[in-house]
């Protein structure tokens, strides 16, 4: 299969599940109080585009900062615990523990040391998207194979030199992977504390919405959110393939 023919089926398979979703809820006569159709959601989306976009730029606004000072965090812990065994017995169970914590519980603690608003926004999506960066970058370095570390050490290479010029590169495929992850769970971090404690975003405009039993104002704005998440992805994707490409597979 070419890509353009995977492309095509890609676009049929998310028209079709549209077109289902419409003619069900038409077929059964679904109320939108319960489950509005495609029409009716983008018919409130149109109708309230001039209210939605303000909370889509919060939301886009506070996302992306948090996901900014994750990946330095990340980044920075991951090279750290990947390149020390120490490091790695001893912060890893602690990370393993705090990213257990629903992140949900944390945003009241937040409030109470900031205030509601943007800030706990921000620490959550950014403590939400630490873990899988730590994970991935130190799996990557971690599991540099000691051949090469040999053949550098026999070069008279030191631990900061191998790191660079091996560790590094070789976790440059899980550092992007877990990109492509920590964005996506960033929205999440962020809708949550708008929920909680804020009153400007799309968390706090679906929560106004289901309130007042706009059904289709609440799907209009998962929706929203759907959609700059697709494109946050698509874009760290291209940036994997153009800086990562070496580690993909080759296809026909």
């Amino acid at each position: 299969m070419n890509a353009r023919t995977q492309k095509f089926a890609s676009t049929g398979l998310i028209v079709g599940v549209f077109v289902f979703w419409e003619l069900f809820c038409l077929a059964a006569g679904i109320s939108e109080l319960v489950l509005p159709r495609p029409t009716q959601i983008v018919a409130a989306f149109l109708e309230y585009a001039h209210a939605i976009w303000p909370h889509a730029w919060q939301t886009l606004y506070t996302t992306m900062v948090g996901f900014f000072f994750g990946v330095l965090i990340g980044l920075s812990l991951g090279v750290l615990i990947g390149s020390s065994k120490l490091a790695y017995d001893t912060a890893y169970p602690l990370l393993v523990g705090i990213s257990s914590i629903p992140k949900v519980a944390v945003v009241p603690i937040f409030v109470l040391w900031f205030g509601a608003g943007t800030v706990p926004a921000i620490l959550t999506a950014m403590i939400i998207c630490i873990f899988p960066i730590v994970v991935n970058v130190s799996t990557g370095i971690a599991t540099v194979e000691p051949e090469l570390e040999d053949v550098m050490r026999s070069l008279k290479a030191s631990k900061a030199e191998i790191l660079w010029n091996v560790g590094l590169p070789r976790s440059m495929p899980y550092f992007f992977a877990s990109l492509k992850v920590a964005i996506t769970l960033s929205f999440v971090g962020s809708v949550i504390a708008e929920t909680v404690a804020s009153n400007k975003g799309v968390g706090n405009m679906m929560m106004i919405a289901s309130s007042s039993f706009n059904v289709p104002l609440v799907f209009a704005g998962l929706m929203v959110l759907a959609a700059m998440g697709i494109s946050l992805y698509a874009i760290f994707a291209v940036l994997e393939r153009r800086m990562a490409g070496w580690a993909m597979r080759k296809h026909n």
